[in-house]
């Protein structure tokens, strides 16, 4: 009898995980590319239906048109350097423009956009402009902090570029401004130059009137972190026009924080992230800072702990009560996605990354490390129109590769990832979202309403069928796209 009840509770689990989504699921012809594509760097559906895709292979960048239907219809293939760096991009209505670094000396740099236009399905390569940098520096020096460089204005009229300009003996910044449709360039301005002090950008934004918002980190000496178990640094969001520079300090009191991301939010600026009261890789809970835009100063400011739901996914029912209580940090998160739905209220994902070293033992052959990269816990954050913390959520996950996407459609948040073919819940309470050793694959809708409240559903069981990539997709006009993995062969599908 009791072997009886194990397995109809089992089964209710099973159930209870096996919904299907209640998004409409299609899918494409499947097609061929002319080379072999890796990377997806960036896909755009215009208004009229047509879907433009950038892609990077070995030795070119691919741009490709679909329609309404997903068949392609046009394709261009641009041949690169491997001195040529993708570096970022901005879109707006149907052009895609896309931001590369040639590097054809160890100090010259040359910034290149590629204008895609996907109604019209036409390339074009415009230098923009050239630059100096000293010896290992890099034009772009937050590649790997996930933040961005670039920003076009709501309105489409103005294309900001933020770069670094440090040599020896000064801390120099810069940020250009063009006329996004024509690419001329309006003016640049220096900001935060110093013989000492260290910049770090976090982030860039531009209005529809050609101002421009950097933040980022002002540290006071050197580059470390603490001193003497404060802060080393303030943040600073910088407001840049083409006759006027200004700072505003954005002191801290005991806080630590990484980075802050800009947001526009009802017409107010706020700037987001995470703090904690140990160290800036550690998270205690999120920050929002909202500022008065006209006298630029700071209106006010909000600090949220982490709420027990967080630890709790993460940790179990009993484990999460207790590390909550003792205030425990979660560490090594960086934001992914700042989502807005129709009522302004915010949602902040950050995704857990971190890197070991394994070593891998060939037996008399000796044996190699292997770097392993981990893509791990999803941390979720929902402030409203107020800037106040709604709640917070998490997913417990493991992965050795980018993997989730995520979306607000009709109100509710939409994460999509490829896990496991069960998920069941653990006697903690947990939901564990990862792929067993010998376990088959399904791809997953997991859904949380505008209360926080959470249903795993699935999309698709993936054996024998085409691998979808949420990673590489994109949300516009009330449906998202993704593409398969495959070299040559690919397929979309559409939830919408």
């Amino acid at each position: 009898m009791k072997h009886l009840l194990t397995l109809v509770l089992f089964a209710i689990t099973l159930i209870s995980y096996g919904q299907r989504t209640t998004l409409k699921v299609s899918e494409s012809a499947e097609f061929k590319d002319k080379v072999k594509a890796r990377d997806v760097l960036t896909i755009h559906t215009t208004d009229n239906g047509s879907t433009g895709i950038v892609r990077e292979s070995k030795r070119d960048i691919l741009f490709d048109v679909f329609d309404a239907d997903l068949n392609k219809k046009h394709s261009v293939v641009v041949e690169s350097n491997k001195k040529e760096k993708y570096v970022g991009e901005v879109v707006y209505d149907d052009k895609i423009k896309v931001f590369t670094v040639f590097s054809p000396k160890a100090k010259e740099r040359e910034v290149y956009c590629h204008i895609f236009d996907i109604s019209s399905g036409s390339h074009s390569k415009k230098l923009l402009f050239k630059a100096t940098v000293a010896k290992k520096r890099y034009l772009f020096g937050n590649r790997n902090d996930r933040q961005t460089s670039f920003a076009i204005s709501p309105n489409g009229q103005y294309l900001a570029i933020a770069t670094d300009n440090i040599y020896k003996d000064v801390n120099d910044y810069a940020v250009r401004v063009f006329d996004a449709t024509s690419l001329q360039l309006l003016f640049t301005k220096s900001y935060q130059k110093h013989k000492e002090k260290h910049f770090k950008h976090n982030d860039i934004s531009v209005n529809d009137n050609g101002e421009v918002f950097v933040v980022g980190k002002l540290y006071k000496e050197g580059k470390k972190e603490k001193k003497k178990g404060e802060a080393n640094y303030d943040f600073v969001l910088n407001k840049i026009t083409d006759g006027n520079t200004q700072d505003l300090i954005i002191g801290l009191d005991e806080e630590h924080i990484r980075s802050l991301n800009i947001s526009i939010i009802e017409d107010e600026l706020h700037l987001i992230g995470f703090y904690s009261e140990k160290r800036s890789g550690n998270i205690k809970g999120g920050c929002n800072f909202i500022i008065d835009s006209e006298n630029f100063s700071i209106s006010r400011k909000n600090n949220y702990e982490l709420p027990l739901n967080v630890y709790e996914d993460l940790f179990g029912d009993k484990r999460g009560s207790k590390k909550k209580g003792k205030g425990k940090e979660l560490t090594s998160f960086y934001i992914d996605y700042i989502l807005e739905d129709t009522q302004g209220n915010t949602y902040l994902l950050a995704e857990e990354f971190y890197i070991t070293e394994v070593y891998v033992n060939n037996g008399m052959n000796g044996g190699y490390w292997q770097t392993v990269y981990h893509y791990d816990d999803i941390l979720i954050l929902k402030f409203n129109s107020s800037g106040q913390l709604d709640w917070g959520r998490s997913i417990f996950k493991r992965a050795t590769a980018p993997s989730y996407n995520a979306f607000v459609k009709d109100d509710e948040l939409h994460v999509l990832l490829n896990s496991g073919k069960n998920l069941l819940e653990k006697k903690d309470g947990r939901t564990k979202v990862s792929k067993g050793w010998f376990e088959s694959t399904s791809l997953y809708d997991i859904v949380y309403d505008k209360f926080g409240e959470v249903t795993y559903r699935k999309i698709q069981d993936n054996k024998g069928k085409t691998f979808y990539l949420p990673y590489f997709g994109t949300f516009e006009e009330g449906k998202f796209i993704m593409m398969s993995s495959g070299r040559k062969k690919r397929q979309f599908m559409i939830l919408q």
